[in-house]
């Protein structure tokens, strides 16, 4: 550097605060020189001659390291032993993971969100597909998806129960 030295621009981040992410280069290989080099804020140290694929690793493991994930935090409902992780999917039972489809996800959620209330079919409907008019047959069918992921057996459901004419009461503790 024709002005100043690595050492002296890390200083001068350090002093205004600023958090970029460094990879010092550097032709000086002496342990001390690296260990002030990291010790001044740099991320990572390279000395010369490096590979440009090695160098590209380091920058990319960085990015990994440094990148935040999301603006908001990730939406995952807990109920008992049941988890629901909406952004991705998934569902965990007792510990035991399964991926649902987008509609299953919005009935979960539904139903996790409204324990041991009873939704009346029409709701449900509108709620996840957004349509006055429900369709019996296809709410049945992901019901019946639902349970097969809930329940250890559907002859004696304990999280999902018929309301006879009216619709299902989603039982949060499993009794």
């Amino acid at each position: 550097m024709d002005d100043g030295n690595g050492f002296e621009v890390l200083q001068y981040l350090r002093e205004t605060n600023a958090k970029p992410l460094v990879i010092a280069l550097s032709a000086r290989r002496e342990v001390q020189d690296k260990i002030l080099t990291l010790g001044l804020g740099a991320d990572d140290y390279v000395t010369k001659p490096f590979s440009p694929v090695e160098l590209v690793a380091r920058v990319q493991a960085q990015l990994r390291r440094h990148r935040p994930h999301s603006s908001y935090p990730a939406k995952i409902l807990r109920l008992n032993k049941l988890v629901l992780d909406i952004d991705n999917y998934l569902f965990r039972n007792d510990g035991i993971s399964f991926s649902v489809t987008p509609v299953e996800c919005r009935l979960l959620e539904m139903f996790m969100q409204n324990p041991d209330r009873v939704l009346t079919k029409r709701e449900i409907y509108k709620q996840v597909w957004n349509h006055e008019n429900f369709d019996d047959n296809n709410l049945s069918v992901f019901i019946s998806k639902l349970r097969s992921i809930l329940e250890s057996t559907e002859d004696s459901p304990h999280y999902l129960h018929t309301i006879r004419g009216i619709g299902y009461r989603f039982s949060g503790d499993g009794q």
